[in-house]
């Protein structure tokens, strides 16, 4: 299945509650109470409060026929990026986010994103906590044919990080993507290392352009917004990959997160397969959201 079908398929939840509420206007005349309705379904799938104020507006003063469309061009302005992320040579990405989110997968579908485009990647396996994590991304890199840097004797992310670029210098690696451990905001010593990661990259290797890419649950709706909030004091977050999009119904959070915080969504995942992660296209996610036709440029 084209990944546009993949991306329709996941936001059925989502798009059966939204462009849900917006029908019911279509056919009823707009009210107080429509317009209350309306405003506590876009509530509830994460767009966020300024967000919601503003198609509220426009549902107010466009006419049925219209306001949906106005909607859509409001929502693709709001997301609207200057650029994608630009990969220079050498660059060293952190995947960085809470337990549970997708981490490991997500740095190994980057890897494969990546390498399908000619980059030569890198793999750190730097969530020194959990072996699984190791051994898990251990897998996905022979399946990719990329080389994996780990330590398992060392609880030291740092330290690991240090080595893998140390490698990636000798081997004349494009991009070094790094896996690192789950931790939550409340995990001072935890969030101090992601800080020290950063200097790491900054003192000792400042060849390497550094991107911080943060993992976000989409089924986790205004909690992710209160993690980015919080990882966003330790760490510059070039941007976030919502996962887990297949079967949420809070696919708003993409809009909380760039108009709230200014974290574009730079990919989206929507199943566990390496092929199942691809840029965020803001055209494409609003038509997928609100049911209307999407025409490939």
């Amino acid at each position: 299945m084209a990944f546009i079908g993949k991306l329709f398929n996941a936001l059925r939840r989502s798009r059966d509650r939204v462009s849900g509420a917006f029908q019911h206007l279509v056919k009823e005349k707009v009210s107080p109470q429509s317009l209350e309705q309306l405003e506590e379904t876009l509530l509830a799938s994460d767009l966020g409060l300024s967000t919601v104020e503003d198609i509220l507006d426009i549902v107010k003063k466009h006419s049925h026929e219209n306001f949906l469309n106005e909607v859509a061009d409001y929502m693709q302005q709001s997301l609207d990026q200057e650029k994608q992320l630009e990969i220079q040579t050498p660059s060293v990405m952190l995947v960085v986010g809470v337990n549970g989110t997708g981490k490991t997968t997500t740095a190994a579908k980057l890897a494969k994103y990546y390498v399908d485009q000619g980059k030569k990647v890198l793999l750190v396996a730097a969530d020194t906590y959990r072996a699984a994590a190791i051994a898990q991304l251990q897998q996905w890199s022979k399946r990719l044919n990329v080389r994996m840097v780990c330590n398992e004797n060392s609880q030291d992310p740092s330290s690991v990080l240090f080595d893998g670029l140390q490698s990636a210098k000798s081997e004349d690696i494009d991009l070094v993507i790094v896996d690192t451990a789950g931790r939550l905001h409340t995990y001072t010593n935890l969030m101090n290392e992601l800080e020290k990661m950063a200097r790491v990259v900054g003192n000792r290797f400042s060849e390497f352009k550094l991107i911080s890419m943060m993992t976000i649950d989409a089924n986790l709706g205004q909690n992710s917004l209160h993690q980015a909030r919080e990882f966003a004091k330790s760490v510059d977050l070039d941007g976030a990959v919502l996962t887990k999009m297949d079967g949420t119904a809070r696919g708003g959070i993409v809009f909380a997160l760039k108009n709230e915080l200014n974290i574009p969504v730079l990919f989206v995942g929507v199943g566990e397969e390496l092929s199942d992660l691809n840029e965020f296209d803001p055209q494409e996610y609003i038509h997928s959201l609100l049911g209307l036709e999407y025409v490939e440029a």
